[in-house]
């Protein structure tokens, strides 16, 4: 059960490309806030929430403020307990990440990290506490893990689709294949939608992943302006798990 909750960030890492056709408009504002109900099988065995926050000033631009926590429930507090928190700052343009933290609590795991995104001496600077810096060549812009899913959301969705994805962690730079499957509907607790599946090639994927040769990994985007992210499953060597939205609410009146 414990590589589960590595699996629902994983989705964070798959989403973007350059080829997309993008929306005139930013289908997402602060305020916004997505909840998420996690299964193992059958068992429920946490919560998580996508939310963007109140954007704030990066030299003299204002920047998109994106938040995703996780956390397990009583019954999985015993086996594993979840805390993580992950943190993004992007441009206002929404075309490359300024900055990217994680404060990760996983079972005996305790770990923060922070990246900065040097454009200017095009390099990022990865830190994490009593570790040296890590310091990688980076192109004129790149994605974090998180902000992926929401760069994702600015685009047009077909079917059949192979969208090249690059993004970067602050410490590897990677590309992976995503194909866009279908249109159809998916019922969840929020709701009912027409909604594309999107499917990662899996060979460039690492943890988890890479040691399930069957394993699949699908995220299902609203078919509307919005393009939310409604539905996460997946099947890997320990098992299958499912997170469905529960509830989309905003702070914005």
């Amino acid at each position: 059960m414990p590589r589960f909750f590595l699996v629902f960030p994983a989705f964070c890492i798959l989403f973007s490309t350059y080829k997309l056709s993008f929306a005139s408009k930013i289908p997402f504002e602060p305020g916004e806030r997505l909840e998420y109900s996690m299964k193992w099988g059958f068992i429920p065995v946490g919560h998580a929430t996508l939310e963007v926050l109140t954007k704030k000033k990066e030299g003299r631009e204002s920047c998109y403020v994106l938040f995703f926590s996780v956390r397990t429930n009583a019954f999985a507090d015993k086996i594993y307990k979840v805390r993580t928190e992950i943190k993004s700052v992007v441009n206002s343009a929404f075309t490359r990440s300024i900055s990217y933290s994680k404060k990760q609590r996983e079972g005996n795991t305790q770990r923060d990290i922070e990246v900065k995104f040097d454009y200017q001496n095009s390099k990022s600077v990865y830190k994490e506490k009593n570790k040296d810096p890590i310091s990688i060549k980076i192109p004129d812009r790149v994605f974090d893990p998180l902000s992926i899913a929401y760069f994702f959301r600015l685009g047009t969705l077909r079917t059949g689709q192979a969208t090249r994805i690059p993004t970067c962690d602050g410490k590897k730079i990677k590309e992976i294949i995503v194909t866009t499957g279908n249109r159809e509907r998916v019922k969840v607790p929020a709701g009912s939608f027409y909604a594309y599946s999107t499917l990662p090639e899996m060979k460039n994927l690492s943890g988890v992943f890479k040691k399930s040769p069957d394993g699949i990994l699908k995220v299902w985007y609203s078919d509307d302006s919005r393009k939310i992210p409604i539905k996460i499953s997946s099947k890997v060597i320990i098992g299958s798990f499912t997170a469905r939205l529960e509830k989309i609410s905003s702070s914005i009146k």
